[in-house]
């Protein structure tokens, strides 16, 4: 049994270089992909990452905020998912707080390029697996 959530499943996020998230298309059906690691997290309640705002998973969160996001660690084979909703965020605040330099790469246009956007996902639930057992857990707002 998991002693502390938040840190648990926080250091499991912290040691991964890529995170799952899913969604769902127009017919209900999940889809999920990878991304980098979330750029920033308050705790386990909040997690930010960014993406292009012409993207499909960006329409999909706009149709439909019902999301989960997964970690897992492969050297010991365990990982959580977590249950809640995700905001495509626009503004230019949160936009600029997530900004890192390198990402002109990919957003030439800056903190305010168009296609640049954040998402935030807020966790609801989670369900940890880890030694052949799973466990389901609360996250406080």
């Amino acid at each position: 049994m998991m002693r502390d959530p938040e840190s648990t499943v926080g250091a499991l996020f912290d040691r991964q270089g890529v995170a799952f998230i899913g969604s769902l298309d127009e017919a209900g059906f999940p889809n999920v992909k990878a991304m980098l690691a979330p750029r920033r997290r308050d705790g386990i309640a909040r997690f930010w990452f960014t993406t292009n705002a012409s993207s499909q998973r960006v329409a999909q969160y706009r149709r439909d905020a019902r999301a989960c996001v997964y970690a897992y660690d492969r050297r010991f084979y365990r990982g959580v998912m977590l249950v809640g909703t995700m905001t495509v965020c626009e503004d230019a605040d949160t936009k600029a707080a997530i900004w890192r330099d390198g990402d002109t790469m990919y957003y030439p246009g800056g903190p305010d390029d168009p296609d640049y956007c954040v998402l935030l996902f807020t966790t609801r639930r989670g369900r940890y697996y880890a030694k052949f057992h799973s466990e389901d857990f609360d996250v406080p707002a």
